[in-house]
């Protein structure tokens, strides 16, 4: 070839060379060697000028691999040797590239065709603001011939794969390393996308229209069904493309009045973004119903194998409905400017068509499970979601009722009850779909309430049936499956584990399903409490095994912490909003759903408390359950008062009336102080009563005792219990908690700590710390001053109780506040000496080092910006001793 770089090649080197690379290759085949191989491939992809040695291995060796490692030779050799090439030689390159791969185009060896058009590609691009215009046409007029099959069905592949290829290179996020700066990049993205992007997507829209007939008309696999699947392909690459946003003018006004939403959602597990190709494409893509005739195409195609069960995972049915879905993200300039009448029409056209493939549920859920494949229903959900996060809910709701006697959101209903079944009926299979489809029915369902709850208005009442019906499907679902497990003892018995984030986050959205229709959900979980709770009691009574009711006890207990709370990490809790602007015909407290299910599940846990009910029925993982709803509820229901007070001055007509009473029912009669006396007793029990139980005692401080004293208004009565008193005198003189872990000691020390700030009388405030951490600062400063130190240092059990002490020490000192900063730094100042006395006992023992370290560093942290000029000059001559000590030792070396 004509300018083809590497000058007059020498026959016999060409031959040794081809040897040499097919004998590496087969020496990596056989792991034999393989470093010594390694380094014959690198030579040719790092030689000077290879590409005449590697064309006589593409044209030669019968080796596929070593035709791969020569043509990735060919690509890095001419990007790194770009600057000495002249035109003609990178032309020709380019061009013999794709010669090989049009002339090859029917070989076996795809992967080495593949690797020769990313080739071509790669080099395309690199010279793409270095040839003209005009060139490029060139090149494209011979791949756009290959692609609407003038050269046979191969060679049309061959084109739309190099294509497929090229549009890779150019975008972004898959294009390889060229070693230019990121503004070339973005030239050639642009210079793409304006000036060749459209023509890819009409060659490949040609092959499709070219090859449909012959493949609709066919009994067999015949070559045109191949190029059909890349073609379609490409047009799915093409249009997740990242466009470019353009200045055009549409009436969102009028669009979003209609139901549509104007910028897309982020979902929680999926990427969507939205396909917003511009006015230039609605020719292509609106005007001349292409989505309508993709629609058609798969319809048919899928009546044609409607005998095949396995069809729907064939290339070309995966490829046909991935463009499917992905046209439901078409958006913005593409449709006309007609108020969103074209764009509801078009999601109208491709839901018509995608209900075949998840309708009726219970039959196609019954066909998967028989052996069918779920790869069309997991598809159908996902068009679901894509229409559900460009519309309103009601729009959403709608668009199904122009074919069928019921709403989308009934669909959506079913469609996600068979999921839930499909999952609890499958747990110890490998089977995914039905997890799959959940997720994605889910996250539809997210997007929907979500919207709703974004706009304030309550979803239909038909909507509402749906979502309640659903609940009580899945309620019913999850609690059968709850008591099977019972008396599993495998691992997936864990399934319904509370710590599980996946669990947690799969209610969250069960959650929001039953708040759209609190009105009955609500109160169908209090009935399905009371009545495991009254079974309980007649086992009791009986003698009955208990294990299957009180496994359906720990997963209502789950569920209703998600709905009557929110998770809320780092944020005040707040009443639902769902919860609140409901329940508007309730008048009495004691009638209010929230508040009935509310009292049920505490007086079922105050039954902890009873030693011997608590052996037979409380097992750690249930406790752990009771607890963490406890932690919610506590930091959502037992608000301020003044919050109550606010709501009664606005108003009390409807929803107003309500939401006074869920803002202040939890105070009513004293019940406020009762349920935090309760709480710190169970806390109490769980702290040492369960030990070993570390979820449990984590639990515990972390989240049930921090969320008492979080708000001011519920540490200043939790103060003043006898409960909390017993809890830290137990603390301060006890040796109960002290087989709580490091970390827990730590906790539990800033939370009992923090309580400090919520006694209103200075004095007592101050006298509080004294007696919480007078003992532990007494404790190290009597176990630093023993005459025996020295010998009895290193023995486990002192180094614990010295590591306990630093870890309350810490969680003390990360506790303070304006009002405990001096007393703290009283604190910290008695142990000061003790501290450098360990420091020198304990200087090979990395563990109580540490936690020393760790000690000042919060101690300082907390102190740093209340220090007056004693207390710095102090502090200061406390951490040079400090450092003294530890670099005289070597310490950390």
């Amino acid at each position: 070839m004509q300018g083809f770089p590497g000058g007059v090649p020498d026959p016999q080197q060409l031959q040794a060379t081809m040897l040499a690379i097919e004998q590496a290759c087969s020496l990596i085949q056989v792991h034999m060697n393989p470093a010594e191989a390694e380094k014959v491939l690198s030579s040719l992809h790092s030689s000077l000028m290879p590409y005449q040695a590697c064309r006589f291995i593409l044209e030669t060796s019968l080796m596929p691999n070593a035709r791969f490692q020569a043509a990735g030779a060919i690509g890095d050799a001419a990007i790194r040797e770009w600057g000495i090439l002249t035109d003609d030689n990178k032309r020709s390159l380019i061009l013999y590239c794709l010669n090989y791969v049009m002339e090859h185009a029917g070989s076996p060896d795809g992967y080495v065709q593949s690797k020769v058009s990313a080739v071509a590609a790669r080099l395309l691009k690199r010279g793409w603001l270095e040839f003209p215009d005009q060139e490029k046409g060139a090149i494209f007029f011979e791949v756009e011939q290959s692609i609407r099959g003038m050269h046979g069905p191969n060679r049309q592949f061959a084109g739309i794969n190099f294509l497929e290829t090229l549009v890779s290179e150019f975008s972004p996020s898959t294009a390889s390393s060229m070693g230019l700066p990121k503004e070339f990049h973005d030239q050639c993205q642009l210079s793409l996308e304006v000036k060749f992007l459209k023509d890819f997507y009409c060659w490949a829209q040609a092959a499709v229209f070219n090859t449909a007939d012959e493949i609709l008309n066919s009994n067999v696999t015949i070559p045109e069904e191949k190029a059909c699947s890349a073609a379609l392909r490409l047009m799915l690459q093409i249009l997740s493309w990242s466009f470019k946003p353009t200045l055009e003018h549409e009436n969102l006004d009028a669009r979003i009045k209609s139901g549509l939403r104007s910028d897309a959602i982020n979902l929680r597990k999926f990427e969507r973004s939205l396909v917003k190709p511009g006015s230039l494409w609605t020719d292509i893509l609106i005007s001349s119903a292409h989505t309508t005739w993709v629609l058609n195409f798969y319809t048919t195609l899928r009546q044609k194998y409607s005998y095949d069960t396995l069809w729907g995972d064939s290339p070309i049915a995966v490829s046909c409905r991935q463009l499917i879905v992905q046209l439901c993200s078409l958006a913005g300039a593409v449709f006309p400017n007609d108020n969103g009448d074209a764009q509801i029409e078009h999601f109208m056209h491709i839901l018509s068509a995608v209900i075949l493939w998840i309708e009726p549920p219970n039959v196609i859920a019954e066909s998967i499970r028989n052996g069918g494949s779920e790869s069309e229903f997991i598809d159908g959900c996902h068009v679901l979601l894509s229409v559900a996060s460009l519309t309103s809910s009601s729009l959403f709701d709608n668009l199904l009722k122009s074919i069928r006697q019921y709403g989308t959101i009934n669909l959506l209903s079913a469609l996600t009850s068979e999921a839930v079944k499909s999952v609890l009926d499958n747990q110890n299979e490998e089977e995914t779909w039905g997890s799959d489809a959940l997720d994605i029915l889910l996250e539809t369902w997210n997007v929907i309430l979500g919207e709703a709850c974004a706009d304030k208005s309550p979803m239909s009442a038909d909507g509402a049936l749906a979502a309640s019906n659903l609940f009580k499907i899945i309620v019913e679902s999850h609690l059968k499956a709850a008591a099977d497990s019972a008396f599993e003892d495998s691992d997936d018995a864990e399934y319904f584990h509370v710590s599980v984030s996946k669990r947690d986050e799969q209610l969250a959205l069960y959650a929001l399903i039953a708040r759209a229709a609190a009105d009955t959900t609500i109160p169908f979980l209090e009935q399905l409490f009371s009545e495991r709770f009254a079974r309980l009691s007649q086992q009791r009574d009986v003698e009955n095994d208990p294990t299957r009711t009180l496994e359906e006890l720990y997963w209502l207990l789950l569920i209703t912490s998600h709905v009557l709370t929110d998770s809320g990490e780092g944020e005040t809790l707040l009443i639902p909003e769902a919860l609140q602007a409901g329940f508007t015909n309730v008048v009495e407290v004691a009638q209010h759903p929230v508040v009935t299910l509310s009292w049920s599940i505490i007086n079922f846990s105050r039954q902890c408390l009873d030693p011997g009910i608590r052996g037979r029925y409380f097992s750690p993982r249930l406790m752990e359950a009771v607890i963490w709803f406890l932690a919610r509820w506590v930091a959502t229901y037992l608000v301020p008062l003044d919050v109550s007070r606010e709501i009664d001055s606005v108003g009390r007509h409807g929803s107003q009336h309500s939401r006074k009473l869920l803002n202040s029912f939890a105070w009513d009669n004293n019940q406020g102080e009762l349920v935090l006396d309760f709480v710190v007793l169970m806390s109490m029990v769980a702290l040492t009563t369960y030990q070993g139980e570390i979820e449990l005692q984590t639990l515990t401080c972390q989240k049930l005792l921090a969320s008492v004293v979080r708000r001011k208004h519920t540490c200043a009565y939790v103060v003043q219990l006898d409960s909390w008193r017993d809890l830290t005198r137990a603390f301060a003189s006890g040796r109960s908690l002290f087989s709580l872990s490091g970390r827990l000691q730590r906790s539990l020390a800033e939370t009992l700590a923090c309580a400090a700030s919520c006694i209103k009388d200075p004095e007592a405030s101050v006298q509080y710390l004294r007696d919480l951490m007078g003992p532990v600062t007494g404790c190290l400063v009597e176990n630093a001053s023993r005459s025996d130190l020295k010998s009895v240092a290193h023995q486990p059990d002192v180094i614990y109780m010295v590591c306990c002490l630093l870890e309350r020490l810490r969680g003390a000192a990360r506790a303070t506040q304006p009002r405990t900063q001096k007393v703290l730094f009283e604190m910290g100042h008695t142990v000061m000496n003790s501290l450098l006395t360990l420091l020198e006992v304990y200087k090979n023992q990395s563990e109580v080092i540490y936690m020393i370290l760790k000690f000042v560093v919060d101690f300082i942290d907390g102190q740093a910006v209340f220090l007056d000029g004693k207390e710095t000059s102090v502090l200061m001559s406390f951490c040079l001793r400090l450092l003294q000590i530890y670099s005289s030792h070597n310490i950390g070396k």
